[in-house]
């Protein structure tokens, strides 16, 4: 696939597709994303002992990161999180375990945690976050876990 760059106003009848079409899969302890590297991306993650996301500060870029659990997490836990005490996530996510529930984000909301079991985090949980403002994530998912489900949202940075 070619690149072509533009110096002056460009019209789209059919929209721009942005990011990089391609999808990785993270088996590391912590991954620190970047819009460059990794918006538009689906994010694999498979380490069964956990991984902590740190997303890039959220400046309103539109920036869409999409986190998708290949291996159950068995220990620890994966976390996904802000870069700074002032952003916050705002959204929901579905949990299912012996019941469904549907949980929204509080005012200071800026960690999503799969714990493996009441929170998600088992094969095909998904997250989907979105660089919507200064300061501002929207977040939706559902959530694959097990036992009675929790909130996987609370204020950790």
């Amino acid at each position: 696939m070619s690149s072509t760059t533009f110096s002056g106003p460009v019209t789209s009848t059919a929209g721009f597709i942005t990011g990089t079409g391609v999808n990785s899969t993270v088996t590391a302890s912590t991954l620190t994303v970047t819009a460059s590297a990794y918006n538009g991306q689906t994010i694999n993650l498979s380490r069964a002992a956990g991984i902590t996301v740190t997303l890039p500060a959220a400046t309103g870029s539109n920036a869409v990161y999409r986190f998708e659990v290949a291996t159950s997490v068995t220990s620890n836990s994966y976390k996904i999180q802000v870069a700074n005490s002032t952003d916050v996530m705002n959204g929901f996510s579905s949990v299912a375990g012996t019941t469904g529930t549907v949980f929204s984000t509080l005012p200071a909301s800026d960690t999503i945690t799969m714990n493996g079991s009441t929170t998600g985090g088992l094969i095909g949980s998904y997250v989907q976050v979105t660089d919507l403002a200064t300061g501002y994530y929207l977040v939706q998912g559902s959530l694959v876990g097990s036992g009675t489900p929790a909130t996987p949202f609370s204020a950790a940075v």
